[in-house]
């Protein structure tokens, strides 16, 4: 059972250099792009997003490995903050519950601070998680993402 003020939590924090708007239409339509350290890649089956919308992916790996992912949107704030969870699927059955992710986008200067929790119920899966390499893999995933973002927002060339 977890205690009042533990939340098992993993987080990553970065900033990328271009506006939460930008950081944020890359986040919910371009995730095949980004979502996966490469060589994974990500098959998006789902992102509706809103509270209760479906959250479907499957990761395939480069030995033909895959994972599927499914659960649900609990809370879609543009330009702001995403959140998911496995906890649930689709109308609203109980699943085998991981954990529930949080994206958060705020204003940073000249550009975003992006911060990305795992919130897990146990510290055993906390500690699962970590093991299977959270800090590495959300790192590269957050690198992904700024890149495909600061590509995109920066100036064209003799401008």
């Amino acid at each position: 059972m977890t205690e009042p003020g533990e939340r098992h939590e993993l987080m990553i924090e970065r900033h990328i250099a271009a506006p939460p708007e930008a950081v944020w239409h890359a986040l919910t339509t371009r995730m095949e792009e980004y979502f996966c350290p490469r060589p994974w890649r990500v098959e998006v089956i789902e992102q509706d997003l809103r509270p209760g919308g479906r959250s479907a992916m499957i990761m395939h790996g480069p030995d033909g490995e895959r994972h599927e992912l499914e659960g649900l949107v609990l809370e879609a704030v543009p330009n702001r903050r995403l959140v998911t969870t496995d906890a649930l699927t689709g109308d609203w059955q109980p699943a085998g519950p991981f954990m529930v992710g949080i994206t958060e986008l705020t204003p940073d200067g000249d550009g975003t601070r992006y911060i990305a929790r795992a919130r897990h119920w146990t510290a055993e899966a906390k500690a699962q998680h970590e093991a299977m390499g959270f800090y590495d893999g959300w790192r590269i995933v957050a690198d992904q993402l700024a890149e495909l973002v600061e590509k995109a927002d920066a100036p064209a060339a003799g401008a």
